[in-house]
């Protein structure tokens, strides 16, 4: 069985919840790992993958073919910038409203590029068209690729809604291969590209996704499993407040005083985020430098973090940790013990409140021009409608109200506490530690041993 790690958040996600790991005890030697990102960025996960045979992009992917698949190759990816991948994406955004407020010709996120629309005229039956294209087990994969799965019985994709998978997908369905397809996060469903409505197999962590597969991607309900969040099991064992003050010390922070954790967004979703840093920063030193500690965690994607959050190095009392996606038991370690989370969106502030912290959810982009808008409009999607709907997290729409979300914060840390139990029951479903445990079955149950 494959088990295909497209990007850095899934291969996270199913290492260190432990999937891989319950998967190897469960298949041993039949257990195959393919990676599809650069060999030195999975290095560290490559070696906690002892006794699992592994699979390199380049494996699948060479460069040295014949004259006749280079010309598919060329053609294919030309065909899929007209009418594949990303032309699909934008109209599945544009056709139920997703993100509607956030697109625009140009957009770094190209899943928020309105112009990779695509030539053809955006309508119904040429949607329909362009669909069956895009997963035809016809259209071209990598010659490689397709002999390796001689001895293939199943392909887990690891994030469903990547073009790198595709690929799989189609050469998946060639072979007539069952394939399970995992939703990686509770927001993909509804604004992160199409999903091919016919596997064997979908793994979601919510009723709301499963809806959602069905309303927006035409999948039988009943071939959707809902497991709960994987992640959540790593937040469900608690952490001792002594590794917790160990991990401050390590930051050459006080262990005494309350922490402020700040969590960066993207460059894409937050590009004055520098800003904000700087004036929070001029703040902090006037009014909490004696009350509290800073500690800034830059988002995992941020490759520029240095020159974003450089205002905010170099301080005592204020620690800034470099991006990772491997660091998962510190970032459980903080959001268990922290006293107050200021973010603007994403999954981090879902994480938050799983883990029962106060959230400051910052929806105003600080030094930005008359007319710009990013962080309230990320926060406007589908996804986030339970979450907006309700009040389990303070709302900062300019610098006053972030600061008197903090003190209250700090102050009254239980105000939220009922509120953010019932949005996380929600948002994210079952919180008993065996999500994993559940993807694993669902993984084997859609896969028969041959």
């Amino acid at each position: 069985m494959w088990l295909v790690l497209p990007d850095p958040l899934s291969t996270r996600i199913f290492f260190d919840c432990g999937i891989v790991e319950q998967l190897r005890t469960r298949l041993g030697e039949r257990l195959q790992l393919v990676f599809l990102m650069p060999r030195e960025q999975v290095e560290e996960w490559a070696e906690r993958a002892e006794g699992i045979g592994l699979i390199y992009k380049e494996e699948l992917y060479r460069a040295d073919v014949g004259v006749v698949e280079k010309i598919r190759r060329r053609l294919d990816s030309r065909l899929d910038k007209r009418i594949g991948f990303y032309p699909l994406a934008i109209r599945l955004n544009l056709r139920h409203g997703f993100h509607l407020e956030r697109m625009r010709p140009g957009h770094p996120n190209w899943l928020l590029d309105s112009a990779r629309i695509g030539p053809l005229p955006n309508r119904p039956v040429i949607n329909r068209l362009m669909m069956r294209w895009h997963f035809n087990h016809k259209r071209y994969v990598p010659g490689a690729l397709v002999e390796r799965l001689d001895d293939c019985a199943g392909i887990v994709v690891g994030n469903v809604q990547m073009q790198a998978v595709v690929p799989f997908i189609v050469a998946g369905r060639r072979r007539e291969i069952p394939l399970v397809g995992y939703v990686l996060s509770w927001d993909h469903t509804v604004g992160k590209g199409v999903i091919s409505s016919d596997l064997a197999g979908y793994i979601v962590q919510n009723a709301t996704m499963r809806s959602d597969l069905e309303r927006y991607h035409d999948v039988d309900p009943g071939r959707v499993t809902i497991t709960g969040w994987p992640q959540t099991d790593v937040f469900h064992r608690r952490r001792a407040r002594e590794e917790y003050e160990r991990l401050l010390r390590g930051f050459e922070l006080d262990p005494k005083r309350p922490v402020v954790l700040v969590m960066g967004n993207t460059p894409t979703n937050a590009p004055y985020e520098d800003r904000f840093v700087e004036r929070l920063v001029a703040w902090w030193e006037k009014t909490g430098r004696e009350r509290f500690s800073l500690l800034v965690r830059p988002h995992p994607r941020d490759q520029s973090w240095q020159e974003r959050f450089a205002a905010a190095r170099g301080h005592a009392g204020i620690y800034v940790q470099a991006p990772s996606y491997t660091d998962i038991e510190t970032l459980a370690t903080l959001l268990q013990h922290a006293d107050c989370v200021v973010a603007n969106a994403g999954t981090i502030l879902l994480d938050s409140l799983v883990n029962d912290r106060p959230v400051v959810c910052v929806l105003y982009d600080e030094g930005a021009p008359p007319g710009e808008s990013w962080a309230a409009k990320n926060v406007l999607g589908e996804h986030y409608r339970e979450l907006a709907e309700s009040d389990a997290f303070y709302r900062a729409h300019d610098f006053d109200e972030l600061v008197q979300g903090i003190e209250r914060a700090l102050a009254h840390p239980d105000e939220l506490a009922a509120e953010r139990a019932r949005v996380t029951r929600e948002v994210v479903g079952e919180l008993d530690g065996r999500a994993a445990e559940r993807v694993v079955e669902a993984i084997l149950a859609a896969v028969p041993r041959r």
